[in-house]
């Protein structure tokens, strides 16, 4: 089994990971850009003495001039490149540092967390055995069962009436002429229609036996709403009943000396919660340095892309492939060398471009798979899956499955699914298999292991959508952090 707080650290620990790869990836891709400038700074070079040796003065000036400049300019954008590009990393490292920090914190709190949780369960188990004995606690918790088994009868036929519907109202829906009459509101108080119109619908409703059809279709529709009211009436009245039970749990529980450990528990997770707000804030900011990190280590900054674009066009303009192309013809030493050593910087540059685009594509693909991993991790410590009494029992989540969401061979939303379906609570019959009065969420446990829950209840929560597509609820500002609900397909890196 493994443990709520090892199975969000494995998480926390893949996510370092990730981020420490793309700074890696992210390092070499700056230097990549940087190199390419300056072979392209170096190949202007070349072309200035191709020029001197070629060309007479009055040629050669105008020429030269512009190569210069070109160079020279691109050889100070080089060193504020290198400034700036220290800079974003730096503050990347800082906000890297911070979410360490955070971590760290956190798991203090769950360490306080999960103690408060041990010396209450123990208050709790004993005041169960009790509780067991007292008539009125008998009453009320088979008064819930009651209310419960009701409220999953009554669910049952709902969903019994709503398949019913599915199946014996296809043939009415897929009838054109009886579903054009249903929509029109043909036969009700809200048909409108003027007397030709209504000449020809009442020629289709003969057709199509409209007016005998209609009662039949009609109840199959409404049949599934009514009982589904009456059985969201009853599960509140088991909502209600279970409520009032857990008040009766508490009352006995904080009798017994366990109020001040519900008290700390609550603390606990409010700290946790402030720490999980500060996590996303941190993983926000790192997001937007990232970015700009990036944009500094492709070259693609404003400046240093408009110095590199002025030495390419330089280089690019008719009279230099002119002056190119002569020297290839002739057979003087000197031209050959300088030649050789212009096609020589040209190659280099195309192995650089080849391997900047590798780099480009392979920060896109982390970056993704960071992000999906930061939504399984929102929705796990939403979930409370961090619990110290939450376990899993799927032993590969963190081995063969988590390899196979890095690479991209499942995605994000199956993987989570997988967490999903294997997570359960510690505790079983007279046990208390949650925290004792304190609020739960759709996913957490109940106060006590031994209560059944009404299906009309207990069925899973759904994470909300953040408008990304992705299923997933973490909140991302603007829309450049936003994921396609399918990650990457990759086979390479992790």
């Amino acid at each position: 089994m493994l443990s709520g707080p090892k199975a969000l650290g494995s998480i926390t620990e893949a996510l370092r990971d990730i981020r420490a790869q793309e700074q890696t990836v992210l390092g070499r891709l700056a230097r990549t850009s940087e190199k390419i400038a300056r072979l392209r700074e170096t190949e202007a070079g070349h072309f200035v003495s191709l020029a001197e040796t070629r060309l007479d003065q009055g040629a050669d000036e105008g020429l030269r001039g512009r190569l210069s400049r070109a160079e020279a300019k691109a050889r100070a954008m080089i060193k504020q490149h290198q400034k700036a590009t220290k800079a974003t990393r730096a503050e990347a490292q800082r906000l890297e540092d911070d979410l360490e920090a955070l971590a760290e914190e956190r798991g203090l709190k769950i360490e306080d967390l999960e103690e408060a949780e041990t010396l209450l369960e123990a208050v709790a188990k004993k005041v169960m055995v009790s509780l067991k004995n007292d008539t009125g606690f008998v009453a009320q918790r088979k008064e819930l069962e009651r209310l419960e088994d009701m409220a999953d009868a009554a669910m049952e036929k709902t969903e019994q009436a709503e398949t019913a519907r599915e199946e014996k109202g296809r043939p009415y829906r897929d009838d054109p002429l009886f579903s054009y009459l249903w929509d029109r509101g043909y036969g009700t108080k809200t048909y409108r229609a003027n007397n030709l119109v209504r000449m020809g619908d009442n020629w289709v409703a003969g057709l199509c036996r409209y007016l005998a059809a209609r009662p039949n279709f009609a109840m199959l529709n409404e049949i599934p709403l009514r009982l589904r009211e009456h059985a969201e009436r009853l599960a509140g009245d088991a909502e209600g009943a279970a409520e009032g039970l857990e008040e009766t749990e508490i009352l006995a529980v904080d009798k017994a000396g366990g109020k001040s450990h519900r008290t700390a528990i609550l603390a606990a997770q409010a700290e946790i919660d402030r720490i999980d707000a500060q996590i996303v804030e941190a993983e926000d900011a790192r997001e937007e340095a990232l970015r700009a990190q990036r944009q500094y280590a492709e070259g693609s900054d404003p400046a240093f892309k408009d110095a590199v674009n002025l030495l390419a066009q330089s280089l690019a303009e008719e009279d230099v492939s002119v002056l190119m192309a002569e020297a290839r013809r002739t057979e003087t030493g000197k031209d050959d060398g300088i030649v050789a050593r212009i096609e020589g910087v040209r190659r280099q540059v195309e192995g650089e471009e080849l391997e900047a685009g590798e780099d480009r594509d392979r920060i896109k693909v982390l970056a993704q798979r960071r992000r999906e991993l930061e939504d399984i991790a929102y929705e796990f410590k939403k979930s409370r899956f961090d619990d110290p009494r939450s376990s899993f029992g799927q032993d590969d989540l963190v081995g063969d499955l988590l390899s196979e969401f890095l690479r991209g061979a499942i995605s994000a939303g199956t993987y989570w699914g997988y967490w999903r379906s294997s997570q359960s609570w510690r505790g079983g019959a007279g046990l208390p298999g949650g925290r004792v009065g304190l609020p739960r969420s759709g996913t957490g446990p109940s106060p006590w292991g031994g209560r059944k829950r009404s299906r009309s209840r207990s069925r899973p929560s759904r994470a909300r959508s953040s408008g990304s597509g992705s299923g997933f609820s973490r909140p991302r500002s603007g829309t450049r952090g936003r994921r396609r609900s399918k990650g990457f397909k990759t086979g390479g890196g992790f």
